[in-house]
């Protein structure tokens, strides 16, 4: 089989570059033929998600009109297209294209189809998720509540961009998404039950310990992973530190590894706060890792609807459990009492969030019963699983026909 993978980098940007780097070398190895369409140039200084063996059949749409690219695309005959989002609203014509012709597939990433900023959380008159349907009421409420900025044009053009794009939605064969908060949002757009399906994220960056996590006595290490800016609720996450210390009766601290606009204000309100906290930056993947197997805790205190929080699973498969809103995509795998603490997310609170860091550490039995719990739950986020969910997909109707690999069990824990 000749499968087309459509995507805005070739260079290892983020999140679903990381998904295409872990996905592509065991496509070939269960005998496919993997094409890349990509959007902006290669960068060969930067990382790429290119598989040991290369890719062999690579178009860029920075170096190529989109008709001329087509045109050697359909030289080279793919049998399925499998779409990760193009970034360009001059590439929604060539995406329209790939649809029209030929079998195609979407994994929907992230909200760019479903909301007029991608964000889809109001700022005003506080941070919280939003689970409007994308319509002209969006406009209407984009000042009010300030969804996004504050220029005119701009808000319109990304409107006008987001609908387009939606309207192209149930011209896929399937739409993936990464959760139930995700499928329920694209069902609420209108994707038809046939057609949307639930492919949990795989984990790429480590595989979980493989005996459960000993007993032990947490000392109170939290860590925050990502970038810094309002949604991701760092702020709100170093205010709940301070809270649940004073109920705990002992000192919490807090390592933060990422960068990003809100460094300058975090550092004024931990100081302001006396809460320990330490700006480590962004971090190699090792590094990374290292830091949550010393940690007791990972938060993830978003204020904006994950879509998913793939670094939930990376902390359990260390066997740190995690607290965080219940919003987005974090419910699949942040389960209240097994896996972490969640707190209420609509609206998000620090009160919330302070309760829930007093629950998961306050009883030290009841700690290893989340860190088991997490490493248990990590197990089912495979990559072999993954790609044992999305092979009927892309096979249908293309006579995809791949090598025997080995079956693991399904990921049965996700259920609506």
């Amino acid at each position: 089989m000749r499968l087309l993978i459509a995507s805005a980098h070739r260079n290892l940007v983020g999140g679903v570059e990381k998904y295409l780097q872990a996905i592509i070398p065991g496509l070939i190895d269960r005998g496919v033929e993997v094409g890349l369409l990509h959007e902006y140039a290669l960068d060969p200084a930067r990382e790429r998600i290119d598989p040991a063996q290369g890719l062999h059949h690579v178009w860029c749409l920075d170096q190529m009109d989109g008709d001329s690219t087509l045109r050697q695309v359909a030289e080279w005959r793919p049998e399925f297209v499998y779409c990760q989002g193009l970034d360009r609203a001059q590439s929604v014509a060539v995406e329209k294209s790939l649809q029209d012709s030929y079998p195609a597939a979407l994994y929907l990433h992230n909200y760019d189809r479903t909301c007029a900023t991608g964000r889809k959380c109001h700022s005003f008159p506080q941070m919280q998720p939003c689970s409007r349907r994308l319509g002209p009421a969006c406009l209407i409420l984009h000042y009010p509540r300030r969804c996004g900025g504050l220029h005119p044009g701009t808000m319109w053009r990304q409107y006008r961009h987001h609908v387009e794009l939606n309207a192209r939605l149930n011209d896929y064969r399937a739409v993936l998404v990464a959760s139930l908060h995700m499928q329920r949002e694209l069902a609420q757009h209108g994707v038809s039950e046939e057609k949307l399906h639930l492919a949990p994220l795989p984990t790429t960056d480590v595989m979980p310990d493989a005996i459960p996590p000993a007993p032990t006595r947490p000392t109170g290490k939290i860590i925050f992973v990502g970038r810094l800016t309002d949604i991701k609720g760092a702020s709100r996450l170093i205010q709940a530190i301070s809270k649940a210390s004073s109920k705990l009766e002992r000192r919490l601290s807090l390592t933060i590894a990422g960068d990003g606009p809100e460094r300058g204000a975090l550092q004024m309100e931990a100081e302001r706060l006396g809460v320990a906290v330490n700006f480590s930056g962004w971090l190699r993947t090792q590094q990374k890792l290292e830091l949550m197997r010393n940690a007791d805790l990972l938060a993830v205190p978003s204020l904006w609807p994950e879509p998913f929080a793939l670094v939930g699973i990376e902390a359990g498969s260390l066997g740190v459990p995690a607290v965080g809103y219940a919003v987005g995509g974090i419910p699949d795998w942040l389960i209240p009492g097994e896996t972490g603490e969640l707190a209420p997310g609509d609206p998000p609170t620090v009160d919330g969030l302070a309760e829930a860091i007093v629950r998961a550490l306050a009883d030290d039995r009841h700690y290893h019963r989340l860190s088991t719990g997490a490493w248990n739950l990590a197990k089912k986020f495979t990559l072999e699983n993954h790609l044992s969910l999305l092979e009927p997909i892309l096979g249908a109707g293309s006579g995809f026909k791949t090598r025997p690999h080995p079956v693991q069990a399904p990921i049965d824990i996700l259920t609506p």
